[in-house]
């Protein structure tokens, strides 16, 4: 085949039309890490690395002893810090032939528990020159021939958060004292009445202004009282996208009370 110097990247709506939509799925793929077929790996652009769980790197067969110290923590979303066993370098495949790459992917191994074998993070994705698209649950990369492909298994991702979620539920609970106060409002708020006839029908507005300006801001308010929306009578025409709650479940399974 003929060699393609830097392939434009795009998304179709085609690339789409096997999901079922809507979705706010993760994107989860499977990858060729070294003799094996990985899956349930995680693609996320928000990780500043590339994190290989510790029962993934046992089921490899990858002797410990190959582990590069590291003494660099994991902070994840709370600042909760995880200490890695180490760094490894796993030569990765991707796409189909003939629109595929291998490359060496450095792997930070941590024991915590998790519904995924592995994350991809920012390092990886950039290396490659990667696109990713969650809408499309998918990942475009350039090759020497062409445009490579990885696409996401939806119904993997599904069942990895359903997991992640009975793993959550599974975790200690943080006992919280009183909270103590973060915010304080910079200046006393006076009640004003917007409609005379219903009393009840008030808001606030700041004393830090001139009794001139706060006149001036009550009479305007009072003059746009329509504006104010005490009940859902007073929101008629809301778009219907907007106020109705809907449940992000698979169409495959009928709704169980």
């Amino acid at each position: 085949m003929a060699r393609i110097d830097n392939p434009s990247i795009g998304f179709l709506e085609e690339d789409a039309r096997l999901l079922h939509h809507p979705h706010n799925d993760a994107l989860v793929v499977s990858i060729r890490a070294r003799d094996y077929n990985m899956h349930r790996v995680l693609v996320d652009n928000g990780s500043s690395a590339n994190i290989l769980y510790y029962p993934a790197f046992q089921q490899m067969g990858i002797s410990r002893k190959r582990l590069v110290p590291t003494n660099a923590p994991l902070v994840g979303f709370g600042g909760t810090r995880v200490y890695p066993l180490g760094v490894i370098t796993i030569s990765v495949t991707v796409g189909d032939y003939p629109q595929w790459i291998t490359k060496d992917v450095v792997f930070i191994v941590v024991t915590c528990s998790s519904a995924y074998n592995a994350i991809l993070g920012r390092p990886t994705l950039n290396a490659w020159k990667a696109v990713t698209s969650t809408y499309h649950l998918m990942v475009k990369f350039p090759t020497e021939y062409g445009v490579g492909e990885l696409r996401g298994n939806q119904v993997a991702a599904r069942e990895c958060y359903v997991a992640m979620m009975e793993i959550d539920d599974h975790l200690p609970t943080m006992n919280i004292e009183k909270q103590r106060t973060v915010a304080e409002p910079v200046e006393e708020l006076e009640e004003v009445p917007l409609d005379d006839s219903r009393p009840e029908r008030t808001t606030r507005i700041g004393t830090l202004a001139s009794p001139s300006i706060q006149q001036a801001l009550a009479t305007f308010l009072k003059e746009n009282k329509d504006m104010f929306a005490w009940s859902h009578e007073d929101m008629p025409g809301i778009d219907l996208s907007i106020i109705v709650h809907r449940l992000n479940v698979s169409p495959s399974f009928p709704p169980i009370r």
